[in-house]
């Protein structure tokens, strides 16, 4: 046999070793749907229960306004997390694969999530209830720091090219379909005589996180690793030590693009969601339930919106729609806290459906593509993980604390406009120093 004809026939069988049959791609892609779905459902029903409920049962020393801040203090700590959760489990997920890491995120995310429906409350252990409260976020904040970064890893590395964006973006949809559930369970504690709330109501919906886990797990253990991942392992001469370094070393510029983006992207969900579920309620005195529907609503239309808005991206580009849904969140955001200030319940609804629902899934379903696209496939986790989780932490993860305390100090939300523009306009600069990604291979 020739030289060539040798090197044509290690070509063909690494081809083959790699590739990803299309049942593999399917069961990828909805166990990937169904255990994000339960990691965000996680994550979100404490910042739907705890505005709620926690400042009396975990911060009752307080006054209204410091127990709130408390208790988004609290809901920051889960973020504070993420960057950490994001190095760890990239280091890993970049030297020895994907699927461990969702195995574990999501095991280390279930078992926080019951324990926190299982605490004693401040009134029958003092601080110490707030203490446990504090490290049981801040462990479902380090298990989702690698969660939202690998599934949408496994299904960009083994979809086809030109459907990546689509792929990216239902994954992507599990965060509103893992919010509408939290929502759900929310509003039915909410229905809830206040005695019986406060008393056992509102752990039913952490405790039975358990059984979403149980379904999660077994899910993942039946797929196989990316191809892509195990192409790049086998092929390549040389496994950074520490990718997280070698990420930061060779590229800086979607690092920091990332972390701007993303800074902008979270913040106006959560000043837009989460944020508006306390301010609404306790400042303006809409009825509770209008705003857990609005959200509800919102979550519903982004479920809905964000696959089409990804199968849009591998047509035209992911740059252009997050660069939209960035431009179009900053002229929103300078009408929305008028709209939430009529106290009438069909512009509130309808000004958190807009927000939540249609822009912010202009930019959150085409990330999930476009950042790991700027990276190659050794450094992909690690890279993402650094600009994401930092940019999520500066923006989202304390938006509302920062929200309540600007509201606090100036006694107008024109401050708090004022803030996300801020933050809008250095995304829309940062970005125009990363490249467009629909119509690139993955690289190595």
């Amino acid at each position: 046999m020739s030289t060539d004809n040798l090197n044509y026939s290690i070509e063909a069988v690494a081809a083959t070793e790699g590739a990803q049959s299309a049942r593999d791609r399917n069961r990828i892609l909805v166990a990937g749907t169904i255990g994000t779905t339960i990691e965000w459902y996680d994550f979100f029903i404490y910042g739907l229960i705890a505005p709620l409920v926690f400042d009396r049962l975990f911060f009752p020393k307080f006054d209204q306004l410091t127990a709130t801040m408390a208790v988004f203090a609290t809901f920051a700590v889960g973020f504070l997390a993420r960057p950490l959760g994001g190095l760890v489990f990239g280091h890993f997920g970049d030297r020895i694969g994907r699927k461990s890491v969702l195995l574990c995120t999501l095991l280390i995310m279930g078992l926080a999530t019951m324990a926190i429906g299982l605490l004693p409350t401040y009134e029958s252990v003092g601080i110490l209830a707030t203490a446990a409260l504090l490290i049981l976020r801040f462990l479902q904040g380090f298990a989702l720091g690698g969660e939202s970064t690998a599934a949408g890893l496994m299904a960009i590395e083994t979809a086809p090219g030109d459907k990546r964006g689509l792929s990216a973006a239902i994954i992507q949809a599990a965060g509103p379909l893992g919010v509408v559930l939290a929502s759900l369970a929310a509003m039915a504690m909410a229905t809830l005589p206040e005695e019986a709330l406060l008393s056992w109501g509102w752990r039913i919906p952490f405790i039975v996180s358990g059984i979403l886990v149980a379904i999660g797990l077994y899910m993942r253990l039946r797929v196989e690793e990316s191809a892509t991942f195990r192409q790049t392992v086998r092929q390549s001469s040389h496994t950074p030590t520490v990718p997280a370094l070698e990420a930061i070393r060779s590229h800086p510029r979607p690092i920091l693009a990332i972390l701007f983006a993303e800074m902008a992207q979270t913040s106006y969900f959560y000043l837009t969601a989460i944020f508006t579920l306390s301010f609404a309620t306790r400042q303006l005195g809409v009825p509770k339930d209008v705003v857990t529907q609005a959200v509800l609503y919102a979550n519903i239309v982004a479920l809905i919106a964000m696959p089409i808005i990804g199968a849009w991206s591998d047509r035209i580009g992911r740059k252009r729609l997050f660069l939209a849904g960035l431009i179009l969140a900053a002229v929103s955001i300078m009408f929305f806290y008028d709209l939430l200030a009529t106290r009438d319940s069909a512009m509130v609804m309808g000004a958190v459906i807009v927000a939540a629902g249609l822009l912010h899934p202009l930019m959150f379903s085409t990330e999930g593509s476009y950042f790991p696209e700027l990276f190659p496939t050794r450094v992909r986790f690690s890279g993402v993980s650094i600009g994401k989780q930092l940019g999520t932490v500066l923006g989202g993860g304390l938006a509302p604390l920062i929200a309540t305390a600007l509201y606090a100090a100036t006694g107008t939300t024109l401050s708090i406009v004022c803030y996300y523009l801020v933050m809008a306009a250095a995304a829309v600069i940062a970005l125009r120093f990363v490249r467009e990604t629909k119509d690139e291979p993955l690289s190595n």
